[in-house]
């Protein structure tokens, strides 16, 4: 029974380390941000994104709301563009560990604790999605932020990660300057 207590709680500290989602970011130190109050979409840029359309306005979508709490506004006449990007790769985990408390075949011999060598082999998609902002009038980038974490295919699920990539990834626009 403690055994697979302890089955259990591995297998939940696993899930859990696999929730949430790591952010990058990096900018251009020589630019001031505080002039960049408008912003458009890169059309031609997230055209060429290889995920699904009802995805893509989803992610346009978070990027819309997150900036507008951050008091920016969509316009025909932006300071930045908006480009994203997306990565997906398949991710195989494979853990091992003893039965038993440590006593069995792998650590040495106990007559009272009866053990093996257990495996589990998971897999997942691990997602990047990179949101690039561009001065318009420049045509550089000055801000980029990556997010990294594993996705989920149910749809309700996929609503919510992604408003949590995009919110974490904006977190850290503007660049706190030092």
């Amino acid at each position: 029974m403690k055994a697979i207590k302890l089955l259990l709680a591995f297998l939940l500290l696993v899930f859990a380390s696999c929730a949430s989602v790591k952010v990058y970011s990096d900018y251009d130190n020589n630019v001031d941000f505080t002039p960049y109050k408008t912003y458009a979409f890169h059309k031609k840029g997230i055209d060429r994104v290889e995920i699904s359309e009802l995805d893509k306005k989803r992610i346009l979508n978070a990027i819309d709301r997150e900036l507008s709490k951050k008091g920016m506004t969509k316009s025909e006449n932006p300071d930045l563009l908006i480009n994203i990007l997306t990565k997906e790769r398949e991710r195989t985990d494979v853990n091992q560990f003893n039965a038993g408390w440590g006593y069995g075949w792998g650590w040495g011999w106990n007559p009272y604790f009866w053990g093996g060598r257990s495996s589990f082999v998971s897999s997942s998609t691990e997602g990047t999605l990179y949101i690039d902002l561009i001065d318009a009038k420049k045509k550089e980038l000055v801000w980029q932020g990556e997010g990294v974490g594993y996705l989920t295919e149910t749809r309700s699920e996929k609503e919510k990660q992604i408003n949590e990539f995009v919110a974490k990834i904006l977190e850290q626009f503007p660049p706190k300057v030092k």
